[in-house]
């Protein structure tokens, strides 16, 4: 079984980036999600949700991970 999101899914473009200009990309290009930065080695909610998307940063606020839905 797989879940089919509405919009733009992933952001592999965003690796690199500063944390918070990912978010604010992410929002923009898809407004159906919200968008969450994470400190690398953080814990998170494991579930799948078509809504939210984990934007994983380092110590320096740099995208360290695609983002994408989940």
């Amino acid at each position: 079984m797989s879940i089919e999101c509405e919009g733009k899914s992933q952001w592999p473009e965003l690796v690199g980036e500063q944390g918070t200009k990912a978010e604010a990309t992410i929002e923009r290009e898809n407004p159906l999600v919200d968008a969450i930065i994470v400190t690398e080695g953080s814990s998170v909610i494991l579930n799948f949700d078509c809504k939210r998307v984990w934007v994983w940063v380092d110590d320096c606020g740099v995208v360290t991970r695609i983002p994408m839905i989940g």
